[in-house]
């Protein structure tokens, strides 16, 4: 009776998300972290140089100051990042120390991607293109950014700086080499490409 064809209700793939976000933010109290934490962390692995700072973490979340800067000091505290002055300009980037990429290693959601993998190439096409769509009309009804992929960017330009130390790429926001690590990750800046 269902086949690939079939139009699916929006409760019956809405519910599903839910539930799964639920079950695995039951998880994320595990190890002595809370859910803000692990977001911050699971976001810090995958932010590029531009985009490694509380304000952008901020933006991200759609959390207060006060509270990213609690979980900030939290996670400094426990060992899991480090705070580094990347300019005179007070900007501080943040990263994930060795101790930081090991919990995250075992977090759930990164548990969950391992579970992706294990379905079909055909249905995690699908099911990443349909998320894909989904949010990003849900990031433009709420007003908020996308924070893509470097290399999906309006700003990028691939080979843009062949030859350059830093990188083969260009931002052209940024006026800056990329490269390949950094045209893989998310940018607080990002605007999809045309």
């Amino acid at each position: 009776m269902s086949s690939d064809e079939d139009e699916g209700d929006g409760h019956m793939i809405a519910w599903p998300l839910e539930r799964l976000a639920r079950v695995l933010r039951a998880r994320e109290h595990e190890d002595g972290l809370n859910p803000a934490q692990r977001e911050a962390l699971r976001y810090l692995a995958r932010a590029n140089r531009f985009s490694n700072t509380a304000q952008a973490l901020t933006r991200y979340l759609g959390a207060t100051k006060g509270t990213i800067s609690q979980t900030l000091m939290a996670l400094e505290r426990k060992g899991l990042i480090t705070k580094a002055k990347r300019n005179a300009r007070k900007a501080v980037q943040l990263t994930l120390t060795q101790q930081g990429l090991a919990v995250l290693a075992k977090d759930p959601w990164m548990e969950l991607s391992s579970g992706v993998e294990e379905l079909g190439g055909k249905t995690r096409r699908r099911m990443q293109r349909g998320l894909e769509e989904l949010l990003a009309r849900e990031l433009k009804r709420a007003g908020l950014a996308s924070y893509g992929l470097c290399a999906s960017c309006r700003f990028f330009r691939e080979k843009g700086r062949d030859g350059d130390a830093k990188g083969p790429h260009l931002c052209m926001l940024f006026e800056d080499a990329l490269s390949n690590d950094d045209a893989a990750r998310i940018c607080a800046a990002h605007e999809p490409a045309s």
